[in-house]
């Protein structure tokens, strides 16, 4: 595995979305890794991250790929989630069914838009999950926004690359269109800054006794709902780091008093 250069590259005329990369996670089937990276340069894209593939590199892939070879020579293959989005300050997530926990749902129109927009200025991300069940949802929970594509609902067999291919289609288009989505040029949190928050934020409610480390329930989970739907900027997330500091430090220096 190569070490990830975060910083942003320019566009050329090979590669149009440079800031903009396809996150596959347990990808079973290696033809199916061929015919995304085909789906993938038709549309311009390049940027091809692989999460613990079965089977890669693999002949059937190459084959699969018709003329995408560069692709798959440039994947990057890495063991976690965590590795291929980190450095990401936009990370969408494809899912097909509804969950117990919902999150911000966009279609795939929408979410191209703002993907398109955003990757000027910072590394984007759109995981797709295994071929039987999809992305898990510790995973979508990782994820700033959800995008949902509709589908016969007498038959949703929709392929991986077929569904790489519909969220290309609309990337492609809202980068050659004029797109109504408005998007100040501003720094997101990446997801490492975000996890080291999530940590402290953990940490502090714990040194208050908001959370019972014997009964955590479900409090993280709702703040990450919160913070991942609302983005906070760099510069909002250092203030409320700041704020927990501040908030475990007079925590540490409250007398304590005896019964």
């Amino acid at each position: 595995m190569s070490n990830k250069d975060t910083t942003l590259a320019p566009a050329d005329s090979n590669r149009l979305f440079p800031n903009i990369r396809i996150v596959l996670i347990n990808t079973f089937h290696p033809g199916n890794i061929g015919s995304v990276a085909r789906a993938m340069k038709t549309m311009g894209l390049s940027e091809l991250y692989l999460v613990a593939p079965k089977q890669f590199p693999a002949e059937e892939a190459t084959t699969m790929a018709v003329g995408a070879d560069d692709i798959l020579a440039s994947a990057k293959v890495v063991n976690t989630l965590h590795e291929a989005i980190d450095d990401c300050a936009l990370v969408v997530g494809t899912s097909a069914r509804s969950r117990a926990n919902p999150w911000p749902v966009k279609t795939a129109n929408e979410a191209a838009q703002q993907i398109v927009a955003e990757s000027k200025t910072q590394q984007a991300a759109i995981v797709f999950g295994r071929e039987t069940m999809g992305l898990h949802n510790d995973e979508l929970q990782r994820c700033n926004v959800h995008v949902y594509i509709p589908s016969n609902p007498n038959y949703k067999a929709l392929n991986l690359a077929a569904a790489v291919q519909i969220i290309c289609y609309e990337i492609f288009l809202a980068g050659g269109t004029k797109s109504d989505y408005k998007q100040q040029v501003t720094e997101y949190s990446t997801k490492k800054d975000m996890d080291y928050f999530y940590e402290h934020l953990e940490q502090t409610l714990r040194d208050i006794g908001f959370i019972i480390k014997a009964h955590p329930g479900k409090t993280m989970l709702k703040l990450k709902r919160y913070f991942n739907r609302t983005r906070p900027e760099l510069l909002e997330l250092n203030m409320l780091r700041g704020i927990l500091t501040a908030i475990q430090t007079a925590a540490h220096k409250k007398p304590k008093h005896d019964d």
